[in-house]
């Protein structure tokens, strides 16, 4: 029988497995910011990922509809971009509120009932 919020209130059923790791919530949290979206060498150089891990999560990413890839040309040079979709976008401020939660359940019971400035502001690049 699936217990109910009351019965586990610190189950937080809303930290998406998906979004949860963490270079694909650098990759997130990089392309929220971005809402063009990001050349695949910019985003490699914000999250700290080698191509291949950045390839790889990014692939992840588009198969769970949280990211759009666009391959194409610059300058008659190859481009990949990346941006997040709407999906995409709604899931991860859902995730963030599951996570403000976390934060502010552990200040509660650590004995800080106003817990920590939450009022975090997504910076643009």
């Amino acid at each position: 029988m699936p217990t109910t919020d009351a019965e586990a209130p610190f189950a937080y059923d809303g930290l998406d497995r998906v979004i949860h790791e963490k270079a694909r919530l650098g990759v997130l949290a990089s392309l929220i910011a971005h809402p063009k979206g990001l050349a695949f060498a910019d985003l490699k150089s914000l999250c700290g990922l080698t191509d291949g891990n950045l390839s790889r999560h990014l692939q992840v990413l588009q198969e769970a509809g949280l990211v759009a890839i666009h391959k194409g040309y610059e300058r008659n040079r190859p481009q990949t971009t990346c941006r997040l979709t709407p999906e995409g976008r709604r899931r991860f401020v859902d995730y963030l509120a599951v996570l403000e939660q976390v934060v502010r359940d552990a200040a509660e019971a650590v004995g800080d009932p106003d817990g920590p400035s939450t009022d975090f502001k997504l910076r643009p690049a």
